[in-house]
């Protein structure tokens, strides 16, 4: 990453882009601050030019990805309270900002699951829970922190009798995937849909012939595009801050409205290994 200014490395190079890079410049000098929030689809698309040509953008300033130059510019643009969570947080002493926050999160919460709820694809969730009830096994993955919500499916699914795996280690999900096959479906969790170990993830997947279910919060991602169905969250977009707590929330909502699709598709199979589960539990407690 360049030591210098985002906004400087763009003014030093304005004679070495090309048109439309020149193009991506001058957008982002007019209004940095506006550049910071789209994802590289959104902003592609905002300004005319091609993802391509925003990401040799990107690389000619010096930034392995659209990511890394994202937070630079935000970390020049934006007032460091903001880069805290998604949604502005409330000035004021240190009381009323605690009882502020508190409404914040939990209003863009709010805001996230009714969003997701409005905008839910339930043919895609009832695909889903047919592809999840009906394989073989089902296969569980998510880095950083989609592989809380990925840990969540697993925690919930097992619950069902069915045949689940998961790991929380990077390699071990590359392991995982290597081990998939015709038969087998796979959960795959990531908020922006543009990580390349992601996306590594979902490529020895489909070569293996695993159907792949994404849920992301950005339908036009490269993962998105990978997906045998897509399931989608939506939530508040962040100028700043590269996590979404919010789109967490939501889903962990949908996680919870496939599982209960499955254990109704289940029956009474489902229900017979959630009483011995219940009851395995039941027995360790005094």
């Amino acid at each position: 990453m360049p030591r210098r200014s985002c906004l400087y490395e763009i003014h030093a190079r304005l004679e070495s882009l090309t048109g439309k890079e020149r193009q991506v410049a001058d957008h982002v000098l007019a209004n940095p601050s506006a550049a910071v929030e789209p994802s590289i689809e959104e902003l592609a698309e905002r300004i005319g030019v091609s993802e391509s040509t925003l990401f040799r953008f990107v690389r000619k300033l010096g930034y392995d990805g659209y990511q890394q130059f994202r937070i630079a510019l935000a970390t020049e643009t934006v007032e460091p309270r903001r880069m805290v969570y998604e949604a502005a947080l409330p000035e004021g002493s240190a009381d009323a900002g605690a009882q502020g926050n508190a409404d914040i999160v939990f209003r863009t919460n709010i805001e996230a699951l009714e969003r997701t709820l409005r905008h839910l694809d339930r043919e895609a969730l009832e695909r889903a829970v047919r592809m999840v009830a009906e394989k073989r096994s089902v296969l569980l993955f998510g880095l950083g922190g989609s592989a809380v919500v990925a840990l969540d499916a697993y925690h919930k699914l097992l619950r069902s009798g069915l045949q689940c795996r998961f790991a929380e280690d990077y390699h071990l999900q590359l392991m995982l995937a290597s081990q998939a096959r015709e038969g087998d479906a796979a959960l795959l969790v990531s908020h922006t849909g543009a990580n390349k170990d992601a996306l590594a993830l979902a490529e020895e997947l489909k070569r293996e012939g695993a159907a792949l279910i994404v849920l992301t919060s950005y339908p036009r991602s490269p993962l998105a595009r990978m997906a045998d169905v897509l399931l989608l969250s939506s939530a508040p977009v962040s100028t700043v801050a590269s996590e979404a707590f919010s789109a967490r929330i939501a889903q962990l909502s949908i996680i919870d409205a496939l599982y209960v699709g499955v254990m109704e598709r289940l029956g009474g199979e489902g229900i017979d290994k959630l009483e011995r589960m219940r009851g395995a539990i039941a027995r360790r407690r005094t």
